[in-house]
């Protein structure tokens, strides 16, 4: 087990992780934002790739159910940012033209 200390300072660092995250997203202008999902979306899926192998490698029942809460918040998160990144795209396509983004 570790020491309540060790404990305290990763749940800071997570902490302090989520304000700075926040800040550096909300600051993005939208015209930057699908290229930025887009590598937003790689990193997820590595993210989502190691959340299996650590539910995988799991030897406790609490290790086990974190890991798995952990692939299904990282799933979530990988099929929400294509699901934003193609709405965006076909913002940028305007109206009458086609799925090739070829106008008259």
């Amino acid at each position: 087990m570790r020491p309540v200390g060790e404990g305290v300072a990763l749940l800071t660092v997570f902490v302090l992780a989520v304000f700075v995250g926040f800040e550096v997203v909300s600051k993005v202008s939208s015209t930057l934002h699908t290229p930025l999902m887009s590598g937003a979306n790689a990193i997820h899926g590595i993210i989502l790739v190691g959340a299996i192998l650590v539910a995988g490698n799991a030897e406790s029942t609490l290790t086990l159910v974190v890991a798995l809460v952990a692939v299904v918040l990282a799933t979530a998160n990988l099929v929400g940012g294509f699901v934003v990144t193609d709405r965006m795209l076909h913002m940028f396509r305007g109206r009458g033209r086609g799925p090739g983004g070829g106008g008259r």
